[in-house]
Order: structure tokens, then sequence, then C-alpha cells
């Protein structure tokens, strides 16, 4: 019986485990982000995300300790350099998993995993304020409102004078014709 045994095994052996979330953590620390299925995705956060904080204590036995997990030396330089510089500050919550929708051939769900750091798409994007139903529909018309109704007066305007002054004799001038006939 399995009772209180959360650990998913992907349907794989121990040593194949072990291999391909090896595997898939040199990818990530490379390409900073990979899309795979959700759960190998969850599996590799729970993989991954401690050898990143150890990664932050630059010392001997840590860089020993990720290499025999790793068994990788341009992805160590890598952990050890340029990523944990940049999370350097970060408490944890080092990866992010976004979910992509199901794949065509076999209907799995797909998703990409990232290092949080290391996307500007969602680092320079600024916070939506959050707004409640109410506040929507209360705010959105006073605040474009003054905005949109200045802004067309003084374009139409100018149009107003000119629009008559053209179409005047254009309207004249069919009707003289037809009775010209």
């Amino acid at each position: 019986m399995r009772h209180g045994k959360k650990f998913n095994h992907l349907g794989r052996t121990a040593d194949h485990r072990r291999a391909m979330l090896a595997n898939l953590a040199i990818s990530l620390i490379m390409h900073k982000r990979i899309t795979t299925t959700l759960a190998k995705a969850k599996a590799l956060k729970k993989y991954v995300e401690p050898l990143i904080t150890r990664s932050k204590d630059d010392s001997t036995n840590s860089r020993r300790v990720v290499f025999s997990y790793l068994q990788n030396k341009e992805a160590l330089k890598e952990l050890f350099g340029v990523v944990a510089q940049k999370v350097g500050d970060r408490p944890g919550g080092y990866t992010r998993i976004i979910k992509l929708g199901a794949r065509q051939g076999d209907g799995a769900d797909i998703a990409f995993i990232e290092l949080v750091d290391f996307d500007e798409n969602m680092a320079k994007a600024p916070k939506a304020e959050k707004k409640t139903r109410r506040s929507r529909k209360a705010a959105a018309p006073k605040a474009e409102a003054p905005a949109a109704e200045e802004a067309p007066k003084a374009e139409e305007a100018p149009k107003a004078e000119e629009a008559p002054v053209e179409e005047a004799p254009k309207a004249e001038a069919p009707a003289e014709e037809a009775k010209a006939e």
C-alpha cells in the first residue's frame, strides 16, 4: 500500500527518473525556460529549487553536492555564476510554472517552467490595480469621459466649420442640374 506517499514516480524507475530530472534541471539552468508536461514541471520544481538555494552559498562543498545531482560542469558554472547572482536576495520560489493547455497528440497537459528572475516581460510589466466590480463601473466612465469629450470637441470644431462650406455647393449643384434638365 502507498498510504501517505505523495511522490510522483512519473511512470519510470528510480534511476530513469533521477536521470530525467537531472537532464531537465540542466536544460532549465542553461536555457532559463523549458516546455514540458505539467507533471514533469512540478517534479522538476521540487528537484531544482533546493539546488538553486544551495548555489547561493558558493563553497566547495555546495559545488560538490550540486555536481552530484547535475553531473554537468557548464550547468554548474551557470548556476553558481549567473543564476546565483540574480536570486541572491530572493528567499525562495525561484521557478514559475505556466500552463499552456493540452498537447495535440495525446492530450497531456503542457506547461513551461522558467526561472522567475530571468523573464524580462514579467519583471517589467506594471502591476495592474486590483479593481472590484463596483469600482470598475464607477471609475471608468468618470476617468475617460472628460478626456474623451474634450478631445473630440477640439478636433470637431474646425471640421464643423469646413464641412458645411464644402457640402453646401455640392448639395445645390445636383439640384440645379436636375432643374436644368
